[in-house]
């Protein structure tokens, strides 16, 4: 199983909850480990774990919603949130299936991995989160997300922003290389494929996901092609639906040439969008 994030929700989000959460919106270390508390009591949860190996990464909900690296989509004051990420961060580590190398320092953690099938396929797990450049474009007063005009948020073009970080993209562009499997699995967060959610002429672009990030997403899609890596599969989560996308190297362009497959994975308890 992989799990992509958003194992637990901070707050309640939707309508027609399966359950509500049992304690209000978590800020310290024992809030987060009793809002596990209550996940790991769902009994098919109990059993998805005893029947299946998990790979597991996190996402935004896991700490706050829409976070990016150290800003709050609250805004909030740096060093608080970061004590807060930090305690989010250990009750995660204290309750998912992970290796002692992920163990969190403060509010820092180094989780991304690769995990091997024989030689039939790779997984390179990411982590998207943790080490991204902040939104761009977001609303007044806010951090986090917005779904901005493409062509007005002209700093989404901006070639320093990142949203694995330099570090996490060099280990990740010389595992591919590296890689003799027959396959290979970028497993991560969020959509990669650019949508438009604005009907007739022109885009929009929510900026929480890789359409936030283009500069980026075409940087990890030219090496891709580049190298012709063998099978490339990316997979997400995150928007409440599934999909099944073409990975272009010009999204714009019916006639570019297909570099990656793509599945996106929906939310169990989560409302999907219209």
């Amino acid at each position: 199983v992989f799990h992509v994030g958003d194992y637990i929700y901070e707050s309640s989000w939707g309508r027609e909850l399966v359950r509500r959460h049992s304690i209000p919106e978590p800020m310290t270390l024992e809030d987060y480990r009793m809002r596990y508390a209550q996940y790991k009591s769902d009994l098919d949860l109990q059993s998805g774990h005893a029947a299946c190996p998990w790979l597991v990464t996190w996402d935004d909900h896991d700490v706050e919603n829409d976070y990016a690296d150290d800003r709050s989509e609250n805004n909030d004051p740096r060093e608080w949130f970061l004590a807060r990420r930090a305690a989010a961060y250990k009750a995660w580590y204290e309750h998912m299936p992970v290796p002692r190398e992920m163990v969190p320092h403060g509010p820092y953690a180094r989780i991304y991995t690769r995990s091997s099938f024989g030689n039939l396929a790779n997984f390179f797990v990411l982590d998207d989160r943790q080490f991204r450049s902040h939104q761009v474009c977001p609303r007044p007063g806010r951090g986090g997300s917005n779904t901005v005009d493409v062509s007005e948020c002209t700093d989404l073009l901006d070639p320093k922003r990142t949203m694995l970080g330099a570090p996490q993209e060099q280990w990740l562009e010389a595992q591919l290389a590296a890689s003799r499997a027959r396959w290979n699995f970028v497993v991560q967060q969020t959509p990669m494929a650019q949508f438009d959610q604005k009907p007739g002429p022109g885009r929009s672009a929510w900026t929480d996901g890789w359409d936030g990030y283009p500069i980026a997403r075409k940087k990890i899609l030219d090496f891709i092609s580049s190298r012709s890596i063998s099978n490339p599969v990316v997979l997400g989560g995150d928007v409440h639906s599934f999909n099944v996308n073409h990975l272009k190297l010009d999204f714009d362009d019916p006639a570019s040439p297909i570099v990656a497959s793509e599945f996106v994975g929906t939310s169990i308890t989560s409302q999907a969008w219209p």
